[in-house]
């Protein structure tokens, strides 16, 4: 038997509970493996209270990124044997101590890279690689606009743009999550609590605007998003933190014929070689430091609730890995 933290309905995180399920070996193209560390990441928040439709009609098993250890391979399977570490991401699954899954999901991680740091980058850094290489390509002189720059996906982000050339500026809550973001890369960091970060932007940027926009928070961000871009700019939108963006009209792009795009990580992953290539590129620059991996909170699998609290009320700052 594994333990499994599941929601047995939408809502708050009162609703995750704790089960002991069977366990079950590997099909034809499948790994059985044991996790060792599991990220936390906002879209599971949207899972659990309904945000987003579940997959499921209830019992919904939670956790969109892990790392481990292989067990036991199905039948088929030839890239990867037992013994071996991996990690992989996908929307939902992860909490619990042991799972099985799809090879084809898996990528292999090196020796450099630990279990913890995998387990806080799958999900987060490949979504910072598809953002960087994708959503708007970024080039060398570019200054960008990131929100939640002290966040997981934020914190790899800002040391990958600065890596490029990239001046990147970013917004965060209180002065120390601004003084972290400030350590990983950003230019410049905005309080948005304590300013306007539309009119700030501007302030920096000689009235010019941004290139591009990354906002992962959505209500309370958008309009001043829009406001901040350059003429030509883009707007990417890949999550929303605050709430769904409510009463968009196409016509609010006209103003500076911006693009906007709404991506999806496992959009890009379904693609195996895609997925293979991002994984290598990301966990290089992790092993040669270039990207430091901040896991600044742990709990117990079973304190998951906790997590999600911690998560919601933004007293977190860098990535959250469950421990089963």
């Amino acid at each position: 038997m594994g333990l499994s933290i599941i929601a047995t309905q939408p809502g708050g995180p009162e609703v995750l509970s704790a089960v002991n399920q069977p366990e079950t070996r590997p099909g034809p193209g499948e790994v059985a493996l044991r996790h060792t560390a599991i990220g936390v990441n906002f879209i599971d928040t949207y899972f659990r209270s309904g945000l987003y439709p579940w997959p499921v009609e209830r019992d919904l098993l939670l956790g969109a990124e892990a790392a481990g250890v292989i067990e036991e391979v199905g039948e088929g399977v030839i890239e990867f044997k037992p013994g071996q570490r991996v990690a992989y991401t996908l929307p939902h699954g992860a909490y619990t101590t042991r799972r099985v899954v799809e090879a084809r999901h898996l990528v292999p991680l090196p020796g450099e890279v630990s279990d913890q740091e995998a387990a806080a980058s799958m999900l987060k850094g490949l979504t910072a690689y598809y953002l960087l290489h994708h959503s708007y390509k970024v080039a060398r002189g570019d200054t960008v606009l990131f929100h939640a720059a002290a966040g997981g996906v934020g914190l790899l982000a800002g040391q990958w743009l600065a890596h490029k050339g990239v001046r990147a500026i970013g917004t965060a809550g209180g002065a120390e999550k601004c003084a972290l973001a400030k350590a990983h890369g950003y230019s410049e960091v905005i309080d948005y609590r304590r300013e306007d970060f539309a009119a700030r932007v501007q302030e920096l940027t000689g009235g010019e605007g941004v290139a591009a926009v990354y906002d992962s928070v959505g209500a309370d961000t958008f309009a001043g998003s829009l406001a901040s871009l350059a003429t030509f700019g883009t707007l990417v939108n890949f999550g929303q933190s605050s709430g769904p963006v409510p009463d968009l009209q196409v016509s609010d792009l006209a103003a500076g014929s911006y693009t906007l795009t709404r991506p999806v990580l496992f959009h890009f992953t379904t693609s195996r070689a895609w997925l293979t290539r991002a994984a290598k590129e990301l966990f290089g620059l992790i092993a040669d430091g270039v990207l430091k991996v901040e896991v600044n909170q742990r709990y117990p699998l079973a304190d998951a609730a906790q997590a999600h609290r911690a998560l919601e009320a933004r007293t977190t700052t860098g990535s959250t890995v469950l421990i089963p």
